[in-house]
């Protein structure tokens, strides 16, 4: 239970409907005791109205309210006073109902809005976690956390709530007046309960452990789902269809074990709860029975105390599906606290003011391990790009040129060394600010189902105009093949763009980038999947767009067409080269050589 201790923040919130809820339970459940003591009372006048019956009082009337009633009809002829029971229990009846209705919209209501509140935080903290965080959770995993768990959350804080607290004020309601009525007879009865709840307890803790594996079994089944419908057409490439769909059904059975496993444990509830009550309804009319024949102005009393039973029946039986509501609900409140207890490691230090991003950058003496891998990707990395001028950055795979742009942007912190923009560290600027004045083209292109017009602007605050989305475009050299879409730049792309081409999804990339105009950017491998002449054309076109702009471009081959101030050999984390095009020429070394092999390749491919 102390993992949904969390939840109170949002019961304070909604203080306001959560306390009338509470006052509207209380008092249907006062009008629906009153009812039984109408029965009794009526019973007990038929009694006195059978042939030989005494004309005493059958039963006592200790209530307020049923003491007002029965000044009011007692002296009333007989069918008369029957009616006028019979409008009351009606009364009663639709008075209850209406505050049931009553409670529902403020309880149930109120969890609504908890779950909308919830779905929130666990969003807008997803979005504040960091870039490891992403590599070492599967998105499954992300998604139920957010959907399936925040909805069991729900459960407990709407239907469990409502129902706890309607069987708690029931219960007490009730036993309160079967005590003031006859309290040997109410312990008799009342005897089975706690058998009842000695029940509750034990099965209460099996349900909390298999809940919890239920719910980590569900999210490798949404990651194995998630996953195939992302690569089906790799799954349909290599023809393994049929292995997905034996490796899901492995999943998939072993959550249905699981699954069954713990609805059979939740099922031991009900018939424990029919059991007792049943028990104490028994009781009732087999000691009640023996009482009557004895003194039968004890009709009256035992017709209250069955009713009393009868009206302890659903919320005794519910005992069980609140339990295991509330310790479902516990189970996944746990996961999710598991990721709103992760602390970003990339965050604002204490009074940080943003800035302009303005000036040299310079990276000092940095070393950068991936926390995930172990792999350093940086080792005393040093290099200082001039304000205004265009870098290019080459190495082999894994050589540590991504991990450059990824330090910039702060996606890492480095674990030595500092990198500064103007004489100013990183670190001192704001997250977000540092970020909003830097345009980045990944590596990973990902696009969003939406319009291209709407993922050019992505990167914008508001609305661009189209001038402004085409003029990005244009540069991109993208803008014609969009034009020649059928619905333009209103084209919906489909899930991660699958609608385009490797080569269009990367110039959409680009344009997304370029319309940001930012000061500082970075292009991350971002021609890999575009024709030679394309790649000509749009480095000539950023050779305009950049003017008086920073670029870094890390790449795996040389731009022949841009004449880059300087260009930085990696390798293995460490800069092996570095200087202009013509002094790595004069070199001769690993630059002169890749250069040299790339104009032969050109040659004979053309």
């Amino acid at each position: 239970m102390k993992q949904l201790s969390v939840l109170s923040k949002y019961f304070w919130k909604y203080r306001v409907r959560f306390t009338a809820g509470i006052v509207f339970i209380i008092l249907s459940n006062y009008f629906a005791v009153l009812a039984p003591q109408v029965f009794g009372y009526v019973m007990g006048k038929v009694v006195e109205h059978l042939p030989g019956a005494k004309t005493a009082a059958s039963t006592q009337v200790k209530d307020g309210v049923m003491r007002l009633l029965v000044s009011r009809i007692d002296t009333l002829p007989f069918g008369q006073l029957v009616a006028a029971c019979g409008v009351t229990i009606l009364v009663l009846a639709v008075l209850r109902s209406i505050l049931m209705f009553f409670m529902r919209q403020t309880i149930i209501v109120m969890s609504r809005h908890i779950e909308f509140d919830q779905k929130n935080e666990v969003y807008q903290h997803y979005q504040q976690l960091h870039a490891s965080f992403f590599k070492t959770h599967t998105t499954g995993d992300l998604m139920n956390r957010i959907a399936e768990d925040v909805s069991r959350v729900r459960m407990f804080t709407g239907p469990a709530i409502m129902y706890l607290i309607n069987l708690l004020s029931l219960i007490t309601l009730c036993v309160i007046i079967m005590f003031r009525k006859d309290a040997n007879l109410s312990l008799i009865v009342l005897a089975p309960l706690p058998l009842l709840a000695i029940t509750i307890y034990i099965v209460n803790t099996v349900i909390y452990k298999k809940s919890e594996k239920v719910q980590a079994l569900l999210s490798a089944l949404t990651s194995n789902s998630q996953e195939s419908y992302s690569g089906i057409r790799v799954i349909k490439s290599f023809v393994q269809e049929r292995s997905m769909l034996n490796f899901f059904t492995r999943n998939s059975e072993e959550y249905r074990k699981n699954a069954v496993s713990l609805a059979k444990v939740e099922a031991v509830y009900f018939p424990s709860m029919t059991l007792m009550v049943g028990l104490s309804t028994l009781i009732t009319v087999l000691i009640g029975g023996r009482m009557a024949l004895h003194d039968h102005q004890q009709v009256g009393l035992i017709v209250e105390f069955v009713i009393y039973i009868n009206l302890l029946t659903f919320p005794v039986s519910a005992i069980g599906s609140v339990a295991s509501m509330i310790q479902r609900a516990a189970a996944s409140q746990k996961r999710v606290n598991e990721f709103l207890q992760t602390t970003p490691e990339i965050a604002d230090a204490p009074g940080v003011q943003p800035g302009e991003l303005k000036g040299d950058i310079v990276f000092n003496k940095v070393k950068f391990t991936y926390p995930h891998t172990g792999i350093t990707a940086l080792k005393n990395f040093s290099l200082t790009v001039k304000e205004g001028q265009k870098v290019l950055i080459l190495g082999k795979t894994g050589s540590g040129k991504s991990t450059v742009a990824q330090l910039l942007l702060r996606f890492y912190n480095a674990d030595e060394g500092s990198i500064a923009v103007g004489g100013r560290d990183i670190n001192t600027f704001p997250v977000k600010s540092l970020r909003d004045q830097v345009s980045y083209v990944p590596q990973d292109v990902f696009l969003f189902s939406d319009t291209i017009a709407s993922n050019i602007s992505f990167g914008l605050h508001k609305p661009a105009p189209p001038q402004q989305v085409e003029l990005a475009a244009q540069y991109a050299s993208i803008d014609r093949e969009i034009k020649n879409l059928p619905e333009g730049y209103q084209t919906m792309v489909g899930e991660r763009g699958v609608t385009l081409s490797g080569g269009q999804k990367q110039r959409v990339s680009i344009a997304r980038a370029l319309i940001k105009d930012a000061r500082i950017l970075l292009f991350d491998d971002c021609l890999s999947a575009v024709d030679a002449k394309t790649e000509h054309e749009i480095i000539h076109n950023l050779y305009n767009y950049l003017n008086e702009k920073t670029a870094i471009i890390i790449t795996h081959r040389i731009f022949t067409v841009l004449n880059f101030d300087q260009v930085i050999i990696i390798d293995d984390g460490e800069i092996i080269e570095q200087g202009t095009h013509q002094e790595l020429m004069d070199l001769n070394g690993y630059y002169a050589e890749l250069y040299r092999l790339q104009i032969s390749n050109d040659q004979s491919a053309a």
